[in-house]
């Protein structure tokens, strides 16, 4: 797993189609799993990246493309970033399953 934290700066010209772009390159890494991502309005972005290993791992931080990306990130869209390697011990979760009785009614219209 990779836990990559970042701070943007405030000129993002062509971040979002990089980012899409690398969104599409990671999925063809054999033994990657998937992602979650969250931003916040100022800037602040964590994005998690699950692989099946450290190989898969390490095929993507050595893609050639993704390498380029990277440098253009510190070039121009990242006032900083910290990257975390782990090894995921045990997950858990929950999803709450949406009943009529948890949806709010809408207020009757006259």
């Amino acid at each position: 797993m990779a836990v990559f934290t970042t701070v943007r700066t405030e000129d993002q010209s062509g971040y979002s189609e990089t980012n899409a772009r690398m969104e599409d390159l990671v999925k063809g890494v054999p033994g990657y799993l998937g992602m979650d991502h969250a931003q916040t309005p100022g800037g602040l972005g964590i994005t998690v990246g699950y692989f099946r290993d450290a190989d898969a791992l390490t095929r993507w931080r050595t893609d050639a493309e993704h390498r380029a990306a990277q440098q253009r990130g510190r070039d121009e869209w990242y006032q900083s970033y910290t990257l975390h390697v782990a090894k995921v011990e045990r997950r858990s979760g929950f999803t709450r399953e949406f009943a009529k009785a948890d949806v709010p009614e809408s207020p009757a219209v006259d």
